[in-house]
């Protein structure tokens, strides 16, 4: 077992792992045991009662969290001609309009954090699956991010603003981040409480018992936090 350092004993000392945190009180606590010299994300772990294994018990959504995600958030947009054009006047930091950029790409370039294509052009997007599809960066039109050309602009703005994708994964659980450890634990609680909201609307229909089983909160390299489910499913009720 990996030994923590002294910043991550004292951090995980003022966390009880017995004790269920109301929303308010995890927001307050994953600042305090954040251990990092630089700014690190705060992310929410959900595990949840679902089987990865039907298609009819996935889970995957976008949410726009009202206090952004506190990072610079790096657009590529694959569109051509007008698509393009429109792409860049939204504020796209990079367009791949070419096969020059697909080939860069599928040699490994993926300085961007969040990519968008235009529906004629997943053709093309489609072929970089290896190297987008691992990364999470692959443009899904189930995640709004295969538009038309008109609604690149919203898409685009979205995204730069804190638009987060969430879904199941293979081990059941959903990882989502909601800001960094700087954020003020206000603006913490608003954007979780945003993405309880969409993660409860994304309820499958085929969803039995328990939806979700249990919540815990962490920055980077911080001790988890566990949440009160229950109190947490019923905020803003």
């Amino acid at each position: 077992m990996a030994k923590h350092g002294k910043k991550y004993q004292a951090a995980a000392a003022k966390v009880d792992s017995n004790t269920l945190y109301t929303p308010r009180q995890a927001m307050e606590l994953v600042r305090e045991t954040s251990t990092t010299k630089f700014d690190g994300s705060v992310e929410v772990h959900f595990r949840m009662g679902l089987d990865p294994r039907q298609a009819d018990q996935q889970v995957r959504d976008v949410v726009v969290l009202p206090n952004g995600l506190g990072k610079t958030v790096r657009v590529l947009v694959f569109a051509q001609g007008e698509g393009a054009a429109t792409a860049l006047a939204g504020g796209a930091d990079v367009v791949a309009d070419s096969d020059e950029w697909i080939n860069k790409i599928a040699a490994g370039w993926t300085e961007f954090d969040v990519a968008i294509a235009t529906p004629d052009m997943m053709g093309k997007a489609g072929r970089l699956g290896r190297v987008l599809g691992p990364r999470g960066l692959m443009p899904n039109p189930k995640a709004g991010t295969v538009v038309p050309a008109q609604d690149l602009p919203r898409v685009i703005k979205e995204a730069k603003a804190g638009r987060v994708e969430f879904r199941l994964d293979k081990t059941a659980n959903i990882h989502v981040s909601i800001g960094k450890a700087s954020f003020e634990a206000d603006k913490l609680y608003e954007n979780f409480a945003t993405l309880m909201e969409a993660i409860k609307k994304a309820r499958p229909a085929a969803a039995k018992g328990f939806y979700i089983r249990r919540i815990t909160i962490a920055a980077t390299m911080g001790p988890g936090i566990h949440v009160d489910a229950n109190l947490a499913q019923s905020m803003g009720e």
